[in-house]
This record gives C-alpha cells, sequence and structure tokens, in this order.
C-alpha cells in the first residue's frame, strides 16, 4: 500500500515522498516534485510487484552489460561450442557498451551499433551481414541468460532488433578437371596427410574441423564406418567410408607414422592436429584452381549427391544437418532426379 508524505525545504521547495509497503516485499521509496509523478510511480510500482516484474527492473538498473558478459563468459561460454570466436564477439560489445546499465540496453541503442559494425568505425573495415549476424547472436545468447537463469533482465532488448539479410548460400564445387587436377597436385605434394584428407572430405562432405578431430578410435576399417564425436551442431554422427577413401585410410594404417598420439593426422604437438592450410594453398595453385576454399570440398560433395539423385532428406542426413534448409541451395541440382520420382508416380496411377 502506498503512503505520500508532503515535505517542504527551507526554500519553499515541495516535494512528494512515496512509501510502498507490500506483504513479501522490502520497503519501496522515491521523490518527486509533483504529487501526480509521485501517484503515477505508486501504481506502476505495485502493479510491478504484484505481476513479479519489479525486481526484476531493479536488478537490469544494478549491473552492467560488462558484468553479463564477465559472468556469462566465466559460467555459460566454456559449455557452448565456437567459445573463442564468442569470446572475441562479446569482447567487441564489452569494450563499446560495457559501461552501459542493463535497464539502459534499448533496441534503438543496440540497432545502432549493429549498423556500426556493419558500416564500419572509423580505422576498422566494414563487416559483412553475415558476420554481424554472428555477433548479434552471440550478444542475443547473453541476454537470454540473463532473462533465464540471472533474473536480471525481464525481457532481451534483441529480440526487437532486426538481422541483416545475409547473401545466399555459396555453392561452389569442382568440375571434373578441376578434381581430377587437383588430385593429381595432392598426390604430388609432399605431406602426406594431404591426399587421404582431401579425397575424405570429397567423398563425405565433412568438415574440416572434423576431420581434423579425428581419432583411431573413431575408424573402423572392416566396417567401412567414421564416428564423428564432435560435430558443428554437438550431435554424434556416423559416416561410411567407401571407394578410394576407404583404400586410402587403410593405407593411412598400414603405414600410421605416430604412436606417440591418438589422432590421425597430428601436428608437432601429439594432442593436435597438423596445420594442412599452406600445403593446401600451394596445392590449389600447382592445379590452377581459383576461387575455392576447404569448405568447397564439403558443397562439392553434396553437389556430387545431387546430381547423382540423392534426395534434399538424403544429402542433410550425410552432411549432418538437423534441418532442410541448409541443403535447398543444391536443390537446382537434383531436378533431373525430381523429374524422374514424378515420372514414376504418373506411370503408376496413370498406366
Amino acid at each position: 500500500m502506498a503512503t505520500f508524505d508532503k515535505h517542504v525545504a527551507n526554500d519553499g521547495k515541495i516535494t512528494h515522498r512515496v512509501r510502498i509497503r507490500m506483504k513479501g516485499c522490502p520497503l519501496q521509496t522515491a521523490s518527486f516534485d509533483r504529487l501526480t509523478d509521485a501517484r503515477r510511480w505508486a501504481q506502476q510500482t505495485e502493479a510491478a510487484i504484484r505481476e513479479g516484474r519489479y525486481f526484476k527492473t531493479r536488478e537490469a538498473q544494478r549491473h552492467t552489460l560488462a558484468e553479463l558478459i564477465d559472468r556469462y563468459t566465466l559460467d555459460a561460454l566454456p559449455r557452448k561450442k565456437g567459445g573463442p570466436k564468442q569470446r572475441q564477439q562479446l569482447q567487441w560489445w564489452r569494450e563499446q557498451l560495457g559501461a552501459f546499465a542493463l535497464s539502459d540496453l534499448t533496441p534503438p541503442l543496440l540497432a545502432e551499433y549493429r549498423d556500426k559494425l556493419l558500416a564500419g568505425f572509423p580505422g576498422t573495415e566494414p563487416r559483412g551481414p553475415a558476420t554481424v549476424v554472428r555477433y548479434l547472436a552471440a550478444l542475443s545468447h547473453c541476454l537470454s541468460v540473463a532473462v533465464k537463469e540471472y533474473q536480471w533482465l525481464d525481457d532481451s532488448p534483441m529480440r526487437k532488433v532486426s538481422k541483416p539479410k545475409e547473401p545466399r548460400g555459396r555453392v561452389r564445387f569442382l568440375s571434373d578437371e578441376e578434381r581430377a587436377a587437383l588430385l593429381s597436385a595432392c598426390e604430388a605434394s609432399p605431406n602426406p596427410y594431404l591426399l587421404p584428407v582431401v579425397v575424405l572430405a570429397l567423398s563425405t562432405g565433412m568438415r574440416s574441423g572434423e576431420i581434423m578431430a579425428l581419432e583411431w578410435r573413431d575408424v573402423d576399417l572392416a566396417r567401412g564406418w567414421l564416428t564423428l564425436r564432435e560435430t558443428k551442431n554437438g550431435t554424434m554422427r556416423g559416416v561410411p567410408l567407401t571407394g578410394r577413401a576407404l583404400e586410402l585410410m587403410k593405407e593411412h594404417a598400414r603405414t600410421r607414422r605416430r604412436v606417440d598420439t591418438p589422432l590421425l593426422w597430428p601436428g608437432i604437438h601429439p594432442n593436435k592436429p597438423m596445420d594442412l592450410r599452406q600445403p593446401w594453398e600451394q596445392t590449389l595453385k600447382q592445379a590452377g584452381i581459383q576461387d575455392f576454399r576447404f569448405h568447397d570440398l564439403r558443397h562439392s560433395a553434396a553437389s556430387y549427391l545431387a546430381m547423382n539423385g540423392a534426395s534434399l532428406n538424403e544429402i542433410a542426413a550425410v552432411l549432418g544437418h538437423k534441418t532442410l534448409a541448409m541443403v535447398q541451395r543444391y536443390a537446382h541440382l537434383s531436378e533431373s532426379h525430381k523429374a524422374g520420382v514424378v515420372e514414376r508416380m504418373n506411370a503408376a496411377i496413370f498406366g
């Protein structure tokens, strides 16, 4: 229940003090120059207390974004995949807005810094839409944890901030001539790991991180099967191993050079995989292939699957996607397969 006291100072200035006493809630007080403002605050505060919103508002005023990011970095970030990258993104937000109280993080303020990321700060390069989306996602999850677990916020202001539109996914795959030239250059490479790694990527569509993290316990040569324990979406996945990839893996097992490490492709340190970036770039140059990244081997595998009649569901299963959204980019490559399905259906029902 709210009570109002009128106070007249020595200089004649009048203030109105409000006291709110409600069961289960500490005494709340505030002072205003106008009685109408005091009554409005009392009405809003009592309603917020009844609905359980008031304490979250007070917490949002007490904590800054820097405090939230520091706590989140210690508590939640170590459990997330891609932690180092998100740590860097959150550090940028901390440098720009860390001094702001959480209650002052409004959608217009966050949208302003979204636009600054896109346009670039003085002395920094503009970020692309896909990169800006990642920055927004990192802060969005941090604010969501503040709402659900820390109860420092009533709602996340990021929910009302629009994301920049990302460009359509790139589909760059090797032509038959490029594939032959690349494999020939890999065979000529002095690095013994490059050829089997590239063939694995082309034949299975595995990501580079998945391939380089493989351990010998993950390889079943008798069954022709690989088990991926660490994947981008956090679930285990099995990958069939066949053809030339299986032959190269058997040869790699027979000529295993290192027994001091469980990794298939170890570097100088036994617990870290080799960095194949330099031999990969040299091989591309030798093969005369331009505008091609290692991740495009994954696109190549998906494209070959589509062109050889695999459905989008089958491509998603092989590549480890949980939804079909990411494989829609290959739909145009499977038109002949779709035509065959429709033709068989029509033949069955119409004769």
